[in-house]
């Protein structure tokens, strides 16, 4: 199975440390429900809009500053046909970000359809950094700089994306999200009972 998943796989990994080590402890939890590669710059993001307390109109354009697998991955489509779609564009993560402060499930669910947020795809552009580059698969760096309206540039980073072990989710966070994802869940479940 290693051989078939990768093309360095280290079968000695298996036993490192066993009953010592606890793997996890070292499990992130997926805190936005798009592609990994968006969480890191959606962080960044989210961390600029509390700090300079920004809406959504304030922003003129977004840099999310990545490692090159975010490009290979998350690709150059510019106009979302499913939802799907939209959990592997930067831009869609980032205008949920810069709208709702969240990028969940129901706020996923709405985006085609979503005006406010569409505003965003054009705003927001993905440029390769050698720092983050460099530093990953090993640590997911998060970087964005921002213009405003306004003509202000801001910049903000994280070194860790929310809910990985080095920066945790707190309980009421954990909570937070489990409310939501029922709350989605029973909306979800009461519509296809009415259809």
């Amino acid at each position: 199975m290693a051989a078939g998943m990768s093309s360095d796989a280290d079968p000695a990994k298996l036993t490192d440390r066993l009953g010592n080590r606890w793997a996890v402890l070292e499990t992130s939890f997926k805190f936005h429900a798009s592609c990994r590669h968006t969480h890191p710059a959606a962080d960044a993001l989210l961390s600029i809009l509390e700090e300079y307390h920004l809406n959504a109109g304030d922003i003129a354009h977004i840099t999310a500053h990545v490692h090159q697998a975010a490009i290979d991955v998350l690709g150059t489509i510019t106009n979302p046909q499913t939802v799907h779609q939209a959990k592997f564009l930067m831009p869609v993560t980032l205008g949920l970000m810069a709208v709702h402060r969240r990028a969940s499930l129901a706020e996923f669910d709405g985006v085609l359809t979503d005006e406010k947020a569409h505003a965003f795809f054009g705003k927001v552009e993905m440029a390769i950094d050698d720092e983050v580059d460099s530093a990953y698969p090993a640590r997911w760096i998060g970087k964005v700089t921002v213009k405003t309206k306004d003509s202000r540039t801001l910049r903000a980073r994280v070194d860790e994306p929310k809910g990985d072990p080095g920066n945790t989710v707190s309980r009421d966070e954990i909570d937070a999200k489990t409310r939501r994802l029922v709350l989605y869940g029973n909306v979800v479940e009461k519509a296809a009972w009415k259809s």
